[in-house]
């Protein structure tokens, strides 16, 4: 699934660090998300998105479309 996390946490100059904190997950977590290796639990990509302010379908693209 394809997704907007490491763009997203570009724009506000967060490591991947500062983003696992704010979402209580660990920097492999975010590093696997970004790089396409793990797609997120459904709660996670909710957290995600009221993180970023965004509905989750402008974060990940299942490219189902």
């Amino acid at each position: 699934m394809k997704n907007r996390l490491k763009v997203l946490r570009a724009e506000r100059d967060w490591s991947q660090a500062d983003l696992a904190d704010r979402l209580e997950v660990s920097r492999q977590t975010i590093n696997a998300l970004e790089t396409g290796k793990y797609d997120p639990s459904l709660p996670l990509a909710f957290r995600i998105a009221r993180l970023f302010g965004q509905p989750i379908e402008t974060i990940f693209d299942d490219g189902q479309a």
